[in-house]
């Protein structure tokens, strides 16, 4: 493997513990939903008082323990069928207060040159840093032309999750340099920074086939999703369900290219390469900024 960079000598310390207690609420919704955890059990499972659970998870996803459960469960997921049921009507049917504001992400987006991924990156410079988000770590990757790369990883992972991208595009040159990412990983996770008319500029480095696929990923509005088959259709091949899985589980850039809004064949949230509770946490984390 020809990656080039320097040693990793970054610090990463994820700002307190609220993912890792959050993620924790999530997965015991996610398993136990069945049974309708209450706030006090899910308080003793992850080792807070009920106040303080009710507290930090309304002020990291804007919604309470008992919203997420009521929105966010596998049970509603799977009603999400081809056409798009809004999450929000789910949320709206449990009680939830309507929409007063939407927010998605804007993008700019363009290709590298196939050469360029063909060779796996050859002569491409990523500048890369580690940075505090709501769903763990982040790990951003930025190009002279904007944003390549997002991963997730937990406190401990960050060198698991720098293999995983770097192998994507051996022959890069990488420098960490988290004073050229930090500006990307403040708009990314700011919703009040998604501006049409300041739209984030993304580079997609992938085959032909990658990037229809991406492309078609960014037009899922935040409060909706596709199946892989109807993705399929929309980019002409629709027989290709299993080639744009594959695509989908590819996609470089996470979050801001919406891989988590893709479901399979009947509707049920499928696995998602940085964890699918990390996926439940990001579908929830929408839910509040729709419901807020």
């Amino acid at each position: 493997m020809n990656v080039r960079t320097a040693v990793l000598q970054h610090d990463v310390t994820p700002v307190g513990s609220d993912y890792d207690i959050v993620r924790q609420a999530i997965e015991k919704i996610s398993l136990d939903y069945r049974e309708q955890p209450s706030l006090e059990q899910l308080a003793l499972e992850v080792g807070e008082t009920p106040g303080g659970l009710q507290k930090l998870f309304t002020r990291w996803a804007g919604l309470t323990p008992k919203g997420f459960l009521q929105a966010v469960t596998l049970n509603h997921a799977r009603r999400l069928l081809d056409e798009g049921l809004p999450l929000l009507d789910t949320a709206l049917e449990v009680g939830m207060s309507g929409p007063g504001r939407l927010h998605d992400l804007f993008v700019s987006h363009e290709a590298i040159s196939p050469g360029a991924y063909k060779t796996r990156g050859q002569g491409l410079t990523i500048r890369f840093g580690y940075h505090p988000s709501p769903f763990g770590t982040a790990l951003v990757m930025v190009t002279d032309r904007g944003l390549a790369g997002l991963a997730f990883c937990d406190e401990g992972d960050e060198s698991a999750a720098f293999a995983d991208m770097t192998g994507r595009w051996r022959n890069a040159t990488y420098i960490e340099d988290s004073a050229a990412t930090a500006p990307y990983a403040g708009r990314v996770f700011n919703p009040e920074r998604w501006r049409p008319d300041e739209p984030l500029r993304v580079v997609f480095i992938g085959s032909d086939f990658q990037i229809r696929v991406w492309e078609a990923l960014l037009k899922i509005p935040m409060n909706r999703a596709r199946t892989y088959s109807s993705i399929a259709a929309q980019i002409g091949n629709p027989s290709a369900s299993r080639a744009v899985g594959a695509a989908v589980g590819a996609n470089p850039v996470s979050f801001v290219v919406p891989c988590h809004r893709a479901l399979g064949k009947t509707g049920a949230l499928t696995g998602y390469h940085w964890g699918l509770t990390r996926k439940r946490a990001i579908l929830g984390w929408e839910a509040g900024q729709i419901g807020g």
